[in-house]
């Protein structure tokens, strides 16, 4: 039986699409010649009453992307099969509800939000070529005013975490102690009792599935910070076997860890503007796994740039150095060996 194939990318928001037959056109023949797509949409699909108000929150001060619920169908065209959307740009119990109410009508499953946390937590499970797939998404990036999702609330799927800030100390930075300004430790760990609920769920997802994809919204620059790498092994710790993560807007560290790939950053497949902004000149990634007797048997990945036109392609490896050694040297620090080819790289354990 040959290998079943499955794409991850990172975030897709359709702001700012004029023609979404056209927005993955060229990148279309690679994500449907695979088995599954999954995406995080960075974007409600969804429109406003009065689009001057765009649901803004008075504490907050948060506008939500909010993009036409017609151009879902770049999604659709573009063959992106199931979508996590637990970020925090999915903001709003009305936007988020008709969000999935516009996925649904396109066939496009969905995990990551819904009307409670029990839909919100709930998983995604395909099967393809005889293999059982499972999917969750959970965010911690989100807003602290009625956004993660309650008990009888609807919103996302969260991940809550925290932030200290330690004095420097000279086994750390290589700063003596008695230096006035010195930079401060950032210490980040993840909420007890949420890692708890996130090792149960995956435990039991593993239990229904072969293959395990835990997706989540995290991240802050370009280090891993503690937290996340708590996530991402207590993830495959579980049962887990790919962890894919996004949230910054640019490619992180790729770890193998108990042979299974985690993506820490995918950065962006789509974003062509927010609110406020036009975003040109970024550089994403799109990560292919292989699937061989219901286990990991390779993982790579593409790179992802978009022209000013708003169409997405996946560029030649020769031609981007600059951020396949940007890769290359955030990787470094888990000792991962990636391989350059034409249109992707190969990842490979320490040895």
């Amino acid at each position: 039986m040959s290998a079943t194939k499955i794409i991850l990318t990172g975030d897709i928001n359709l702001l700012g699409v004029d023609d979404p037959s056209m927005t993955f056109q060229a990148i279309a023949p690679h994500l449907k010649g695979v088995d599954a797509v999954f995406s995080n949409l960075e974007c409600c699909l969804f429109a406003p009453v009065d689009q001057r108000e765009m649901m803004r929150d008075d504490q907050s001060g948060f506008e939500g992307l909010y993009a036409p619920p017609e151009n879902g169908e770049a999604l659709r065209h573009a063959g992106v099969q199931v979508i996590g959307n637990a970020n925090n740009q999915n903001y709003g119990a009305e936007a988020i509800l008709a969000s999935n109410r516009r996925l649904d009508e396109l066939g496009i499953v969905h995990a990551g939000t819904g009307r409670n946390k029990q839909e919100a937590r709930a998983p995604v499970i395909i099967e393809r070529n005889g293999v059982r797939i499972g999917f969750i998404q959970r965010t911690s990036q989100y807003w602290p005013n009625n956004h993660e999702a309650g008990e009888r609330a609807a919103g996302v799927a969260t991940m809550k975490a925290y932030t200290a800030y330690q004095p420097p100390y000279y086994k750390d930075n290589k700063i003596p102690p008695n230096r006035p300004g010195a930079p401060a430790k950032v210490v980040t760990w993840v909420d007890p009792d949420y890692l708890a609920e996130l090792r149960a769920d995956i435990s039991a997802l593993k239990e229904q599935t072969d293959i395990v994809i835990s997706s989540h919204h995290w991240g802050y620059a370009e280090e891993v910070l503690q937290y996340q790498r708590e996530l991402a092994h207590t993830a495959i710790d579980a049962g887990a076997d790919i962890v894919m993560g996004h949230g910054p807007h640019f490619p992180l560290a790729i770890e193998m860890y108990r042979q299974r790939p985690i993506y820490y950053g995918l950065g962006m497949l789509c974003f062509i503007r927010s609110n406020k902004r036009v975003h040109r000149g970024w550089v994403g990634m799109a990560a292919q796994v292989e699937i061989e007797a219901k286990q990991v048997k390779s993982a790579k990945f593409s790179l992802v740039r978009q022209r000013d036109s708003g169409e997405i392609y996946f560029p030649l490896v020769k031609d981007e150095s600059d951020a396949l050694a940007r890769i290359s040297r955030l990787s470094a620090e888990f000792n991962t060996q990636l391989n350059a080819e034409e249109q992707w790289v190969s990842i490979a354990a320490p040895n």
